[in-house]
């Protein structure tokens, strides 16, 4: 039934997107048309590298998931950039590190809690997971905002740069660890293993097809952001709503929703290895990889891109880190744990919008 209504919104999408753009409609409109494309068309792009995964084995799959999991949120930002949107990209960025521990997560588990009242997930993954979380959003971006107190914004940047390197390293190696030396070593439980199992029996597209659905999409991703972006401003002042606000709410739900549907999907059919992966793995590759790789990007334009949060977004991801570790450290949760972490992100949301 989803995939049929995401179909329906890009056979209707792409084509008002392109004729909306060309005639000028007015922003507003074209900010909800732009928003569900970039859904639906992500919906396609994560069905695709689904398919590749299962077809070309666990290693590219892995690769794979870890090239095009955040790809709609990298090409948003990418096209902010260019647009000197500098406050936006930080913004959608520490949104969805916020809305995949605290709403994602937080929906999974109570979606889940609801029909079962114990639910368990690999427990070793959530320490290893744990570890990367404090160093990925605490140490890594907790020291730029520290240190650059007394520096001048080169060497802010140079500092920025080192940093961003020195994540993307660790994050391939982290991948290395997973999906090469330590792999099978830590074994899911068993029912979970089990419904993974029977899960990944069938692509649903062939390489060849999966592989053209996921040019395509991308290529139109791509496209409907760069107009996207051009609505940030006149959206924000109709709707009273700052780029801080845009950048950690909209945004990021927007980069993101394919992935959070698919989480929550998971946790209601009690595979919550597959739901906490999506929710905490999305939130290491945006941390680890995405966020670095756009300080490195930025360098080829105009507005360069320390990695530098303001307080409010920083306390915000340490708070969302410590209580998703403390959630999620024991291998189980319920229905109320869930209510946590979704009353957590109403929160901060509350504070984002009047900031």
């Amino acid at each position: 039934m989803a995939n049929k209504i995401f179909m329906v919104l890009v056979l209707v999408g792409v084509p008002l997107s392109v004729i909306g753009s060309l005639l000028h409609w007015p922003s507003v409109v074209m900010f909800v048309v732009y928003c569900l494309t970039i859904v639906a068309l992500a919906s396609f792009m994560g069905r695709a590298t689904e398919s590749l995964a299962i077809v070309m084995g666990p290693r590219i799959g892995g690769l794979l998931n870890a090239t095009f999991g955040n790809a709609v949120e990298l090409i948003i930002s990418i096209f902010s950039l260019k647009a000197g949107l500098v406050g936006i990209v930080l913004a959608s960025l520490t949104g969805s590190v916020l809305g995949n521990l605290l709403l994602v997560a937080g929906l999974s588990f109570f979606v889940g809690g609801t029909r079962y009242k114990r639910q368990t997930f690999n427990v070793y993954d959530a320490r290893h997971n744990a570890g990367l979380l404090i160093f990925a959003v605490i140490v890594a971006f907790v020291i730029p905002e520290v240190f650059s107190q007394n520096m001048s914004d080169v060497e802010t940047m140079s500092l920025s740069v080192g940093i961003s390197i020195i994540l993307i390293m660790l994050y391939l190696a982290a991948l290395f660890f997973k999906l090469v030396t330590h792999r099978g070593v830590y074994q899911p439980t068993e029912k979970g293993a089990a419904m993974g199992a029977h899960e990944e029996e069938e692509p649903e597209w062939g390489k060849k097809t999966a592989m053209g659905v996921l040019a395509a999409a991308t290529v139109a991703v791509a496209y409907v952001s760069e107009n996207l972006v051009h609505t940030f401003s006149e959206v924000g002042e109709t709707f009273g709503w700052t780029e801080l606000f845009i950048g950690v709410i909209i945004v990021a739900i927007v980069g993101n929703a394919a992935e959070h549907a698919s989480a929550i999907i998971m946790a209601y059919k009690n595979k919550m290895d597959i739901a906490v992966e999506i929710a905490v793995g999305s939130t290491l590759q945006i941390a680890m990889f995405v966020a670095p790789v756009l300080v490195l990007l930025s360098l080829f334009f105009p507005t360069y891109m320390p990695l530098v949060f303001t307080w409010p977004e920083l306390i915000s991801m340490v708070t969302a880190v410590f209580l998703m570790i403390m959630i999620s450290n024991d291998g189980e949760t319920n229905w109320f744990e869930g209510l946590t972490l979704m009353a957590a992100y109403v929160i901060m949301g509350i504070g984002f919008y009047l900031l």
